[in-house]
């Protein structure tokens, strides 16, 4: 590979159409630095998260009233078009859509269990057309479902359009690196509707600051805080926690690890490193508090403090463990939010942090084993410069390992659908386009199925079914070019200085233009960057 075709696909999201040659590789890519928009028209034109979380809460309080007549009347009577009338003040999302395909996690309720790591998705227990059940509990739920996939079809599309018509494409490449780091998983009713805006909200205004300030938007954002949990933990020994146990109530709140975990192990510290589970217990004693505002209603949000305007980070004092803490040796003598606030500052700038991110960017960029000497440099300046993260790009970008002219990656589903529209010279998609062909190719947006994230590893992309899946799709999308495209031209465009002689010849040779559009998509050169 040339350098300018390592900057244009391995650093960026492959070449637009009609995009000017790079001349000087690592200052087109440090240039985009000042390019990048933070909120580009289609992410903006999206429904915010306080629309969204409020939408949540009124299907919240829909079910929390219907299950509180069931249990008065025994068996709630039916009250036909109830529901309905309640749905008629939701406001729908600018990107409409439904999705078939899109299932979600049942048992759905607040503080359902989350699933776990690597299960399969469960079918949706009811598909688009079938009746409305008559249990309004279930008819508030499909409800829910249905409202929860229009606002995540919205924000897949305008997630890729923002991919297509980006000026900043290795920036780009960063937000999606780091909303994988930070993975939600859309197959939780109330998290589905929140997924894009957890990418929207708290990664892409921090992709070219501190690492500190994206992980506190992040593990404060809503979509965070329920997909893990942690809105529903309790400490024991808080004032809410003691009321529970002195009422005897039939569930008990209590304290949940699940984000504690999975800051340390997943957005920090990585697996296995300097913790202990002593050290999760107490960190989740510390996070205690930190839930989200205005899901709940009535006298019961009100006493905990968490009444606020939907969809707000909030810390509710009285749902906090009391107490010092013992977190990796240290003593954390703070009381209230400056606990976990104060723990977490230490865990952004802690050298397992360092090492951890380090390993992981090397390995986005110069092969699935990165190299010792790459990740060495990244860990260097990830330490010396607090987590600043411009920096930290900079010392990707002057590594030459990093430009390595042998294809470092196996381009993932997402890598590849983007980078086929944009050699394409796609500028529009219908909506629900690019997330049928994400879930064909197996990397459905936002719904990794856990914490951790999809795989970076080509281990996971390029078995024989997944690769036929490709050459379908490249075929389907060829057809669409109807003969107007000349891939001959358009291959040295995409790899400047780095086409193969044989797939030129492939291209030369094919039987109609359309044929040589969808040779050059499964191309060696446009698999791997």
């Amino acid at each position: 590979m040339s350098d300018a075709s390592i900057a244009l696909n391995r650093f960026g999201l492959g070449v637009r159409a009609g995009e000017p040659p790079v001349t000087d590789p690592k200052r087109w890519l440090t240039g985009q630095f000042d390019r990048y928009d933070a909120r580009p028209a289609p992410i903006a034109g999206l429904p915010s998260t306080s629309v969204i979380a409020g939408n949540l809460a009124d299907y919240l309080a829909d079910v929390r009233e219907q299950q509180r007549e069931r249990r008065q009347s025994g068996d709630m009577p039916q009250r036909p078009g109830q529901q309905r009338r309640r749905a008629a003040g939701y406001t729908p999302p600018a990107a409409s859509g439904t999705d078939p395909a899109m299932t979600m996690q049942d048992g759905t309720e607040p503080g359902a269990p989350m699933r776990r790591r690597n299960a399969p998705m469960q079918d949706m227990p009811m598909a688009e057309g079938q009746d409305m059940p008559r249990d309004p509990v279930q008819q508030a739920r499909q409800f829910a479902r249905r409202q929860g996939r229009d606002y995540y079809a919205g924000a897949v599309t305008a997630r890729c359009l923002a991919s297509l018509d980006t000026p900043a494409p290795f920036v780009e490449r960063m937000v999606h690196f780091w909303a994988n780091h930070f993975a939600v998983s859309a197959d939780k009713l109330t998290v589905v509707g929140l997924s894009g805006q957890l990418e929207f909200d708290a990664v892409r205004p921090h992709v070219l600051g501190k690492f500190r300030d994206m992980l506190f938007a992040v593990e404060r954002h809503p979509a965070m805080l329920l997909y893990l949990d942690q809105a529903q933990s309790v400490g024991p020994n808080s004032v809410a926690g003691q009321v529970a146990q002195r009422r005897q109530a039939r569930q008990q709140p209590g304290l949940n690890e699940n984000l504690a975990r999975e800051i340390m192990e997943l957005h920090t510290l990585g697996v296995r490193t300097v913790y202990t589970q002593a050290d999760v217990t107490e960190f989740a004693r510390a996070m205690t508090g930190w839930t989200v505002s205005g899901l709940g209603r009535g006298a019961g949000a009100r006493f905990a403090g968490v009444d606020g305007n939907p969809g707000d980070f909030v810390f509710a004092d009285r749902i906090h463990e009391p107490g010092a803490r013992t977190i990796l040796g240290k003593q954390w003598p703070q009381q209230g939010y400056a606990q976990a606030s104060a723990v977490l500052d230490m865990l952004a700038t802690h050298p397992a942090t360092a090492k951890h991110i380090a390993t992981k960017l090397a390995r986005h960029f110069a092969g699935d084993d990165p190299p010792p000497a790459l990740v060495a440099k990244l860990e260097r300046s990830f330490l010396a410069t607090g987590g600043d993260l411009p920096s930290l790009y900079r010392a990707l970008i002057d590594a030459p390992e990093a430009w390595a002219p042998k294809p470092a990656k196996f381009r993932t589903p997402w890598d590849w659908t983007i980078a086929s529209y944009r050699a394409l010279g796609t500028r529009e998609l219908q909506p629900l386009a690019a997330q049928n062909l994400l879930r064909q190719l197996g990397q459905p947006v936002w719904q990794p199925g856990s914490p951790a994230g999809w795989d970076d590893v080509a281990a996971s992309w390029a078995g024989p079914d997944a690769i036929m899946r490709r050459v379908e799709a490249a075929e389907r999308m060829a057809q669409r070019t109807r003969d107007t495209l000349d891939a001959r031209a358009r291959a040295a465009e995409l790899f400047p200085g780095a086409l193969s002689p044989s797939t030129a010849q492939a291209i030369a040779r094919a039987e109609s233009p359309g044929q040589g559009v969808a040779l050059m998509l499964v191309a060696p050169e446009f698999m791997r960057r």
